[in-house]
């Protein structure tokens, strides 16, 4: 079953302004169902195949010259020599969404991609399926419980897979084959303990050292090993919001995983009654829509620019949108019922700031309306949330 993504308009129209267009984004998030279903006339190629990769290595232009239309070619950060051997086609060639390219990694911070094909390539974040396209086709939404439990990768609901053990084969996956390329870890042991604990950090403010000792390695180990969970997807590091406020605020990132089913996994829930009952639910509801929101940005096309802002105090608000000259801010609680304390932090940060757009409160009830000039939104329409 073929599931319609919201960013398939974008990507068309931006094949048709631009030579390139590079789609990354998590391992099964989607990508190649999604290029074959919207480019059917071009070849495909992928370079997880041993012997196309050996081909690219060994004669990159010869592997590129067999292409007279373009191509899709999936997983090409695994031959990053190509970046420079398709400038050169794209240049003779002068036709817009002449290849299209994907990665499982955030390869545009590479050097080779930025060096080659700035101002040639658009460049496409897929991230797993936001809630109204994994719930689509149902007449009514599941719990929240069921929802943060079963997460957002195309496969489980596609297969209609166990969540619980389409995540441990992931994860394995994961750390077996990418992990193991990106960086030489001897004991995937401790880095598997490491990525158990991130999970068990979610929704909070990272702090390096703790989490080094915790897992047994130091501090620059552990700033490597972050990295390498933001360069494939698995988490997304929440900058500090911070001017001149004459305020000391925090300044360390949140770290928030982008997937709940697999923090989940990682946390040893197994169903979701036992999430109903989980000390980080309310965390894991907060990295649900932290991640939700990004989704709906970057099927817009637009850039991250999410904040959080904290001062020494201990007055937050959990979202800030940087819209340009205003900001939204959002309060998220996974409650179903609005209390006087979800207010305090939007109405703080309101006395700081003049430049506020809107102010909402993403909640875990399932009512819309406004109160105190804060628009009440239910978690089943984050969607309606301005971003």
């Amino acid at each position: 079953m073929m599931i319609q993504r919201k960013i398939s308009d974008k990507i068309l129209q931006w094949a048709k302004q631009y030579p390139i267009v590079t789609i990354t984004g998590p391992r099964q998030s989607g990508k190649t169902t999604l290029c074959k279903s919207l480019f059917k006339t071009k070849d495909y190629v992928s370079l997880e195949d041993i012997d196309q990769r050996n081909y690219a290595q060994q004669d990159p232009r010869g592997f590129l010259n067999r292409f007279k239309d373009g191509a899709v070619i999936d997983e090409i950060q695994r031959v990053p020599d190509l970046f420079s051997y398709i400038q050169t086609i794209v240049d003779a060639h002068n036709k817009d969404g002449f290849f299209i390219l994907t990665g499982s990694q955030q390869f545009e911070m590479l050097e080779s991609i930025s060096q080659s094909l700035a101002g040639r390539t658009a460049l496409v974040r897929l991230l797993p399926l936001t809630i109204n396209e994994s719930y689509n086709k149902i007449k009514k939404m599941p719990s929240l419980d069921s929802v943060l439990y079963t997460g957002s990768y195309p496969r489980i609901f596609d297969k209609k897979l166990n969540p619980t053990e389409a995540m441990s084969f992931y994860v394995n996956t994961y750390i077996e084959r990418d992990v193991r390329k990106l960086i030489n870890i001897k004991d995937l042991s401790k880095f598997e303990i490491f990525i158990k604990l991130c999970a068990g950090r979610t929704g909070q403010i990272l702090n390096l050292s703790n989490l080094g000792n915790d897992c047994g390695v130091n501090h620059t180990t552990i700033k490597t090993w972050i990295s390498v969970l933001e360069a494939s997807y698995i988490i997304k590091l929440l900058k500090p919001y911070y001017r001149n406020f004459k305020k000391r605020l925090v300044k360390s990132p949140k770290l928030h995983f982008l997937d709940t089913g697999l923090a989940s996994f990682l946390l040893d829930i197994q169903n979701e009654s036992q999430m109903k009952t989980h000390p980080l639910r309310g965390a894991l509801f907060e990295s649900f829509a932290i991640s939700e929101i990004l989704k709906m940005r970057f099927n817009a096309g637009k850039t991250d620019n999410l904040f959080y802002f904290r001062d020494n105090t201990g007055n937050e608000v959990d979202v800030l949108m940087d819209q340009g000259t205003k900001v939204s801010q959002i309060e998220i609680k996974s409650g179903q019922t609005i209390t006087n304390d979800f207010f305090k932090g939007l109405n703080y940060f309101i006395k700081l700031s003049k430049d506020i757009n809107n102010s909402y409160i993403l909640y875990g009830g399932s009512e819309n309306f406004t109160q105190k000039n804060v628009q009440i939104t239910s978690w089943q329409n984050i969607d309606q949330i301005t971003t």
